[in-house]
């Protein structure tokens, strides 16, 4: 599903356009993503948890010639989803 599948099914929902809709859409998205560069953590009951986590610093290795490659330490985001969320999924 991508993002213009999602706004189309919200806005059909909502009963708003599908340019009011893509804007909140994209508001939402970029409050996500200001909060993960701050180091903020989000979490939406029932849903799940937004998250920064920092990853060591690791030396990888090259599968063709077997180079050791450094891996500099680095934050990631990731997502958590919540156990309603699990159970809601795995019925199907």
């Amino acid at each position: 599903m991508t993002k213009a599948d999602l706004v189309e099914e919200v806005a059909g929902v909502t009963g708003l356009t599908k340019t009011d809709t893509a804007m909140v859409f994209e508001a939402f998205l970029k409050a996500i993503s200001n909060a993960l560069i701050s180091g903020n953590n989000i979490e939406i009951r029932g849903f799940g948890r937004f998250k920064v986590k920092r990853r060591k610093a690791r030396v990888a290795r090259n599968p063709r010639t077997g180079a050791a490659v450094p891996i500099p330490e680095r934050n990631v985001p990731i997502f958590q989803p919540s156990n309603f969320l699990k159970e809601k999924v795995a019925r199907g």
